[in-house]
């Protein structure tokens, strides 16, 4: 089962209690899917003007720190090789990257206008830590935008131990709108903002459903062709139902800004 806090509705897991018929991998996703995340996930962070240097928390194989590069941004970054992926060699490069927990990177070495992390705060084990980690990597007024499960939309109501989110066994724990807000302003962050994004993880309601159905085996739902077929024929209908309920929305986005 996973511990609830009853007052922000955090969620916390371990795979010990909630083991949720897990993949032996962290990555179960689609590279396709990926793909159009990170386009996604790049416009809209250049929307309100595009940053001179990015830092990216958890970096994987590079694609969107490549897109910063592309841009003309300076690019850095910090991963622990968790996915075991290759790096873009354009961001091997040209970046300046470090292979450990964020929370290790020397202080001082990284003064980024836009840090970011996409996924990657539910995988920390103190993730106080890593938000003040994060908070002293920004410039002044420097912004912070982070993605994450959201505990309280309706995946972890709906389909209990089969939601998605679980099938990773490095998911420790999960953030409400109100917990992942605290976290911000504990780090003294300012302009907190929480909302919930349409278009991310499309995958997560088919995922579910699948998981719900029978257990998909250690490679995970999304390693099925069948599945990533439904996934896109039913990506419309998923995008139209999270328009109109929000609450069906499963991932968080965190912005917040470094005071002046």
């Amino acid at each position: 089962m996973l511990e609830e806090c009853r007052t922000c509705g955090h969620l916390r897991r371990s795979l010990d209690d909630a083991p949720a018929d897990h993949r032996d991998a962290a990555y179960g996703g689609d590279p396709a899917l990926d793909a159009v995340r990170t386009r996604l996930t790049h416009r809209w962070l250049c929307a309100a003007g595009r940053p001179a240097s990015v830092f990216e928390i958890g970096y994987g194989s590079g694609a969107l720190l490549r897109r910063f590069h592309d841009d003309g941004a300076a690019v850095s970054g910090v991963d622990p090789d968790q996915l075991a992926v290759d790096v873009d060699p354009v961001v091997s490069a040209n970046a300046r990257l470090w292979n450990c927990a964020v929370e290790d990177v020397p202080d001082g070495a990284v003064s980024a206008d836009l840090v970011v992390g996409v996924h990657v705060i539910e995988h920390v084990s103190d993730p106080g830590v890593t938000m003040d980690k994060a908070a002293t990597m920004l410039t002044e007024s420097g912004t912070l935008v982070l993605l994450t499960p959201a505990a309280d939309s309706w995946g972890p109501r709906t389909f209990g131990s089969a939601w998605w989110m679980l099938e990773d066994p490095t998911h420790v724990r999960f953030f409400s709108a109100q917990s992942l807000a605290r976290l911000a302003r504990d780090a003294g962050l300012v302009d907190v903002r929480v909302d919930r994004l349409v278009l991310d993880s499309l995958s997560v309601d088919v995922a579910s459903a699948v998981r719900a159905w029978r257990s998909p085996g250690p490679a995970g739902a999304l390693a099925k062709k069948g599945v990533r077929a439904a996934v896109l024929a039913t990506a419309p209908a998923v995008a139209a139902m999270r328009a109109i309920a929000p609450s069906t929305r499963p991932t968080l986005r965190l912005t917040a800004r470094r005071p002046r």
